[in-house]
């Protein structure tokens, strides 16, 4: 079928004086300026339009941004000829203030999700949004009423089945790596848990079960974006999982998102947002009174301290977890908090004195962390490779050798994005040895797998 001409496109360009090379130009640079880079729009992309054709998200949006800079007045889409619901480039960045609106928000954000949104996954991390979620976080006020009037009854049974599912899917995470589920959990909050939160009937003490319920699988699912360094991504999750938490009412769920959302930062490079996390999560969890958390938040703090190369608050913020850690409770604690055991604490202690060049306290730290629950082969793979760059540190190049071999090993069977980067820094510090025998011998055994990582 032909399409209809878009004449009130062709109409705008021709007020605006916009050559068509240069209107697809100021799209590629705008949305590479709002978080979407890679746009590669030309002239003849805006030739289609005008013929009919309609451009996908984020084109709309960027173009009534564009034409209302140059005409100094508001343009809709409708004014484009392209009148649908835009979804914001921002979506999932805003800690909302309201439920509903955080109900509206979310389910979006799950909705473009599974619809494989280019402006998601292209998506950038943003240090404001991060501190903005944060901030309001620590300063709303509990939500009063998250309830539900909709025709769908809510009960135990579908608050269970959430449950089950996060729990289920946060165990292949850790054994096979996130690339080989988070589509499938992105799929369920989308068909399945989204209806219950737009929908449901609910009183208040059933949708703040609900809201946690949510805000559990939420924070995996951003999490699991984390993991496949998609981290613009990541973080619009776990700021709507912060958002659910408060609904909630769970400060000891909010503070264990907050810490995620330290861990992200370390990972990028940023301890000093990474600091300001930490440290809001410390705030969450000694408001809940949960010494497992607040030792998970100080540590993240120490580690942040040791990226800023700054020794000395590093260990009062390790002897501050250790003080935490040793307090704690864990009948007393939430079941998913259990994986911050011994050998959990250890690795963090580990990657602080290895990032200080401290071989000998992070070998030290790397070997009791290897004393941990089998199920995490994504952690074994990280602790091995902690192991091996303490060793490095060193000098013991035969044992690093050893510990990387099964880092590398681990490697080769998980679809995680962390764990290439892992096994590449493992690469980059075995490099200045690259002549000497183990490393031969190491490059000749584990030749496939250096290939594919």
């Amino acid at each position: 079928m032909e399409r209809e001409p878009n004449r009130l496109l062709q109409q705008l360009i021709a007020e605006a004086g916009f050559s068509h090379k240069g209107l697809a130009r100021r799209l590629n640079d705008l949305g590479a300026a709002r978080g979407t880079p890679g746009l590669k729009y030309d002239h003849s992309s805006v030739l289609r339009w005008i013929g009919g054709q309609r451009p996908r998200d984020p084109v709309p949006g960027l173009l009534t941004e564009i034409f209302a800079m140059r005409l100094g007045r508001p343009v809709t889409s409708e004014d484009l000829g392209m009148p649908a619901v835009i979804t914001p480039l921002d979506l999932g960045q805003e800690f909302t203030h309201s439920w509903q609106e955080g109900i509206s928000t979310v389910t979006a954000l799950w909705r473009a999700d599974v619809e494989r949104r280019r402006f998601l996954i292209d998506s950038t991390f943003a240090i404001g949004a991060g501190s903005v979620g944060a901030v309001r976080w620590l300063t709303a006020s509990p939500e009063k009423h998250p309830t539900g009037d909709g025709t769908r009854r809510v009960g135990r049974a579908e608050i269970a089945a959430i449950h089950e599912v996060t729990r289920s899917f946060g165990e292949l995470d850790n054994r096979f790596g996130s690339g080989r589920v988070r589509s499938s959990v992105v799929k369920y909050l989308d068909t399945a848990v989204a209806p219950l939160l737009k929908d449901g009937s609910y009183d208040e003490t059933t949708g703040r079960q609900l809201a946690a319920a949510a805000a559990e699988l939420t924070r995996l699912a951003g999490w699991m974006a984390y993991d496949m360094e998609q981290h613009g991504l990541a973080q619009r999750y776990l700021i709507q999982a912060l958002r659910l938490a408060r609904g909630a009412g769970d400060q000891t769920l909010g503070g264990e998102i907050l810490a995620g959302m330290a861990h992200q930062a370390i990972y990028m490079g940023q301890p000093d947002h990474a600091l300001d996390l930490a440290r809001a999560a410390q705030l969450a969890a000694r408001g809940a009174g949960v010494d497992t958390l607040l030792a998970s938040a100080q540590v993240l703090e120490a580690h942040a301290h040791a990226l800023r190369g700054d020794p000395r608050s590093c260990g009062a913020s390790l002897n501050e977890a250790e003080r935490s850690f040793g307090a704690r409770r864990p009948a007393d604690e939430p079941t998913w908090l259990s994986y911050f055991d011994e050998a959990y604490l250890s690795a963090k202690f580990a990657h602080c004195f290895r990032d200080l060049g401290d071989g000998a306290r992070a070998v030290h730290h790397a070997r009791r962390s290897l004393d941990m629950d089998s199920r995490y082969v994504r952690g074994r793979m990280f602790n091995l490779s902690l192991l091996a760059a303490g060793l490095l540190q060193c000098g013991e190049l035969e044992e690093a050798c050893v510990a990387a071999t099964g880092a590398l090993s681990l490697a080769g069977e998980l679809q995680s994005a962390r764990s290439r980067s892992y096994a590449t820094d493992l690469r980059r510090r075995l490099e200045p040895y690259k002549h000497e025998r183990p490393v031969t011998a190491l490059r000749e055994r584990t030749r496939a797998l250096l290939t594919a990582v």
